[in-house]
């Protein structure tokens, strides 16, 4: 998405533009000259998988390391479909429009779906199943194989506890992986209205993965794997993507500090309780939104006066055009984000024509 820029701008087009949380920083100090077997089979990264798996309630799960949120998507639906197979998503999804034919790369199409508010249903996913066996050529078509879904959403909406187990029923009855793109997880889960927790989404889903990069850490995300078709040799697929990192306690040197004394759950509500105070500035000046979004990420629909007036101080997204004079924009907060920046955005949102 094009940035809109500044000089000494104060900075909300993202929730990475930062390093990493302290915590995080002092732990890969202090543990820095410490001597570690590799490619995450060290201590660091055996403890992180025991912290997830308690907060997931669940000492089962496969719990996996990789770098950034493209290579955990390709390389679990590759690891997932066979070769005739396709994984169903949402229009909007990250990786039918933010990952450069990633998927497609793999030789995995693609099933886009139009969503409302970025989200697939229970009954899009019934239907698109059933067309596809329903019809008598299905055998030159691809094959639904894989449901996958991100929570928050590319629209900043989020899963009610009701919808992803109308989903993981239909995608069970159908013979249908259920993945869930986590990479704001935690901004979804410190939302105001949401009823998920990590042990439900573990409950109901087959794989899904927990994002650090965009969650307080320099980079990372934590693969969960419930489904155990799914564990099977699955070092093998992170290994043959370039997934698979040599020093990989930097990876669970991270999810181990997140994941001690409710610190990755913290860095989520302080995230997300500035991005409302953003939201209602916005409301106050009745300036509407693409979508209505309860985490982290805020999409005004601003007129070019309007966004002009704030980009003269700040930089955040253009997310689309709406019409010739306005604009959807998207504020992002982060684990960063200084409560006098969002009182100064405040100010100057009050202060906007409307």
């Amino acid at each position: 998405m094009p940035l809109i820029k500044c000089k000494n701008m104060i900075r909300f087009e993202c929730d990475y533009a930062e390093g990493a949380h302290p915590a995080i920083l002092e732990s890969l100090i202090n543990s820095n000259f410490e001597q570690t077997k590799g490619y995450g089979e060290d201590e660091h990264c055996a403890n992180a998988r025991r912290l997830i798996r308690q907060i997931c309630e669940d000492e089962t799960v496969d719990v996996h390391f990789l770098v950034g949120g493209t290579q955990a998507n390709m390389t679990i639906i590759a690891s997932a479909l066979r070769p005739h197979q396709g994984v169903i998503a949402v229009d909007s999804g990250h990786i039918n429009v933010h990952e450069t034919g990633a998927i497609e790369a793999t030789g995995h199409k693609i099933i886009a779906l139009k969503g409302v508010d970025g989200k697939l249903s229970a009954s899009q996913i019934e239907e698109t199943v059933s067309a596809h066996w329903s019809d008598e050529n299905h055998e030159h078509i691809v094959q639904p194989g894989m449901v996958y879904i991100s929570n928050p959403t590319e629209k900043g909406t989020i899963y009610s506890r009701r919808e992803l187990q109308e989903i993981s029923l239909v995608c069970h009855e159908c013979g249908l992986t259920l993945f869930m793109d986590g990479a704001r997880l935690g901004y979804g889960l410190a939302a105001e209205d949401n009823d998920l927790d990590l042990p439900e989404i573990t409950r109901l889903c087959d794989v899904f993965y927990i994002g650090g990069t965009k969650v307080g850490a320099f980079f990372g995300e934590a693969v969960v794997i419930t489904a155990d078709a799914l564990k099977k040799d699955f070092r093998y697929m992170i290994k043959q993507r370039g997934g698979m990192l040599a020093k990989g306690r930097l990876l669970g040197i991270q999810f181990e500090t997140l994941f001690t004394n409710g610190l990755y759950f913290d860095i989520s509500r302080h995230a997300v309780r500035l991005a409302m105070k953003i939201r209602d500035a916005f409301r106050a000046k009745n300036i509407s939104f693409y979508a209505e979004s309860p985490t982290n990420q805020q999409f005004p629909i601003l007129t070019k006066s309007q966004k002009d007036a704030l980009s003269s101080k700040y930089a955040f997204e253009l997310w689309t055009k709406i019409d010739a004079n306005r604009s959807a924009v998207r504020f992002s907060t982060s684990w960063a984000t200084r409560e006098e920046d969002v009182e100064t955005l405040i100010r100057d949102i009050e202060g906007l024509v409307v």
